[in-house]
């Protein structure tokens, strides 16, 4: 088993060197691969793997796993021996020929246009981070861009004579997305209360993140989790009957432009999606509106 670690470790050092995936994505590859590797019997050689073991491991995941989960695990294993493969550790791949569950069609949860307002509006001066907050909730539907990438970005990053940031994505690859002037009016009304903050914890002796465009109260980074439980709790607070999460501006911020004329190639630049199929997900949410307006609209639509 410390010989198929060995090869574990160097697939992962591989994705994260060569393929630049983030440290996120490269633990989940490894949980993937050491709970696989957990199922195999007592000191096979990674070279003695076989497609009866992938089998059973597969069938041991279903009941108590969705068919997403299934088949993102398979999907670990299959980029796994592809490697192995390539580099020549080993002679066959015991991956091919097996196929992961049907997974139905994703198809994003966005809000409306009067439910991002709503959003935007509910900090209010009572919320200690009132200004930071709308400057984040601006900026996530502004930019459309991960929460991942939002907390990643230093206050360098944002050139406000072009009104541009620069991001960086999946595969640490850079792109620069517009930022609207709201969201730049916000930021600049964090910014004194920013370098207040920095100011302060410098003054006690205090560890304080200088470069990051968003703080918490101990003047460190933001982290993804942060963000995440603050648009949620924004969210109840406005009404907003679904979860609000950053991911859903995101899908809000592409369906908007969509709905506006706005053309696929654009949205998948400003998204900093690979693939256009990812981003032609968010055509079924426009039909749907169209079909929609269509309905009340027509006189002879039903």
């Amino acid at each position: 088993m410390r010989e198929i670690k060995s090869f574990t470790d160097l697939f992962l050092r591989w994705l994260e060197f060569e393929k630049g995936y983030s440290d996120h994505t490269v633990s989940g590859y490894g949980l993937d691969l050491a709970e696989f590797m957990a199922s195999l019997p007592e000191g096979l050689a990674v070279g003695e793997i076989e497609a009866i073991h992938v089998r059973r491991y597969v069938v041991s995941l279903h009941g108590h796993n969705s068919a997403a989960t299934v088949g993102r695990k398979l999907s670990a294993l299959r980029s796994f021996f592809k490697f192995l493969l390539r580099e020549k550790h080993i002679g066959q791949d015991p991956v091919t020929g097996i196929s992961g569950p049907k997974v139905g069609r994703y198809l994003p949860a966005f809000l409306t246009v009067d439910e991002v307002f709503s959003l935007l509006d509910t900090p209010n001066t009572k919320d200690r981070f009132m200004l930071r907050d709308v400057a984040i909730l601006e900026l996530l539907y502004s930019t459309g861009m991960r929460v991942a990438e939002l907390v990643s970005r230093d206050i360098l990053n944002l050139d406000f004579a072009t009104e541009m940031l620069r991001v960086r994505g999946k595969g640490k690859k850079e792109r620069l997305v517009p930022v609207g002037r709201p969201a730049l009016a916000a930021i600049h009304n964090w910014l004194p209360m920013r370098e207040q903050l920095i100011a302060d914890r410098a003054r006690r002796g205090r560890e304080v993140e200088k470069h990051a465009l968003f703080l918490n109260v101990r003047g460190g980074r933001l982290t993804s989790r942060s963000v995440e439980r603050m648009v949620k709790f924004y969210g109840e607070r406005a009404g907003i009957p679904q979860i609000v999460t950053p991911h859903a501006l995101r899908h809000s911020f592409a369906t908007h432009l969509l709905e506006m004329g706005a053309d696929l190639r654009s949205v998948q630049e400003l998204l900093g999606h690979a693939s256009l199929s990812t981003t032609q997900r968010y055509t079924h949410l426009t039909l749907d509106h169209l079909t929609e307006v269509y309905d009340k609209a027509h006189p002879n639509a039903k």
